[in-house]
């Protein structure tokens, strides 16, 4: 159902459905600008939260679909990845990117497809709750969901 759904997540739930996920978005009457408050307002553990943080790598942006229970170490996936230097992108980036904004931005419903790597620490629990487009609403999938929706490359993301 997507009555009530802020114009951000009628965007993410039309990728959804187009992707056959049928997880449901939620509004949350609170923020889920953080995977603490996500993991709060869902009585989830945090690294359940699959955090969606934008860098920009090589010219382009890059998503990296991150548990909330740690950080991403830069250095050790540009290595892993074998790339150039990984930077927090901008706000600005961050919205040219996926069209939506720091705190609410969905593994998709982007203007274009992103170069996207999942946490491998995210496979240990059956399911995940991801940003849905907006800082109030999130959308439950599994592991193996997320990474057939963005197309994802599985790495570990810290040392």
């Amino acid at each position: 159902m997507t009555a009530g759904l802020p114009a951000r997540s009628l965007t993410v739930a039309a990728a959804l459905a187009a992707a056959g996920l049928t997880g449901e978005i939620r509004v949350l009457p609170d923020s889920a600008r953080t995977a603490a408050e996500a993991a709060a307002a869902l009585g989830c553990e945090v690294g359940a939260i699959a955090g969606s943080l934008v860098f920009q790598c090589d010219g382009a942006p890059l998503l990296v679909m991150t548990s909330g229970a740690h950080r991403v170490d830069t250095a050790y996936l540009a290595d892993r990845l074998g790339t150039g230097p990984i930077e927090r992108a901008t706000a600005q980036q961050v919205r040219d990117a996926t069209g939506q904004a720091i705190g609410g931005v969905a593994p998709t419903g982007h203007p274009a497809r992103l170069r996207t790597v999942v946490d491998t620490a995210l496979a240990g629990h059956d399911v995940l709750w991801a940003a849905a487009g907006h800082p109030h609403t999130v959308v439950p999938m599994t592991y193996d969901e997320l990474l057939r929706l963005t197309g994802g490359t599985p790495s570990e993301v810290h040392a």
